[in-house]
């Protein structure tokens, strides 16, 4: 056991740098001449891992999402973990969304990822360990294999590999 070499595949989004990327698209959509008097907001819910979108209208609410995503694109954040749910009517003939933030690996998505890494026949042991998955082998060339195969994959969440050893 003591030769093993192992990584942990995780999938984190940064909250603060969500905030970040919230308070510059809000001072953008404040100075758009298109979002005048539309009152549209965008609000951080940290506990419940939210984010909610209000606007005039579900057009409105669309572009603010994209305004959104635009900023989060810019700061390299993973655009998979966000899940935006169905535009709703809101009080006062307002829209809303709400945009999931999937922040560490469901338990469906990591027996996935594990199935996958079974599959491809690599000669590496793959556990889950709550909302992260560890992958470990005899060989430090196996892992690499077994990084790039996961990077190639799609597994609809932004992977990243840390705690290599």
């Amino acid at each position: 056991m003591a030769n093993d070499y192992s990584f942990d595949v995780v999938s984190k989004v940064d909250l603060n740098l969500v905030s970040e990327c919230i308070q510059v698209a809000l001072k953008e959509i404040v100075n758009r001449f298109d979002f005048k008097g539309t009152n549209s907001n965008i609000e951080l819910d940290p506990k419940a891992l939210e984010i909610i979108i209000q606007s005039s209208d579900e057009y409105k609410v669309g572009a603010v999402y994209d305004v959104l995503c635009m900023r989060m694109a810019k700061r390299c954040m993973p655009l998979k973990n966000f899940e935006p749910q169905k535009i709703e009517a809101a009080l006062g003939g307002t829209a809303r969304q709400k945009v999931k933030i999937i922040s560490g690996i469901p338990s469906d998505k990591a027996r996935e990822i594990v199935a996958a890494v079974k599959k491809a026949g690599l000669k590496a042991q793959v556990a889950i360990q709550g909302d992260q998955v560890r992958v470990s082998s005899r060989s430090k060339d196996v892992l690499q294999e077994a990084i790039s195969f996961l990077k190639g994959q799609d597994f609809k969440l932004q992977l990243q590999f840390e705690n290599y050893r």
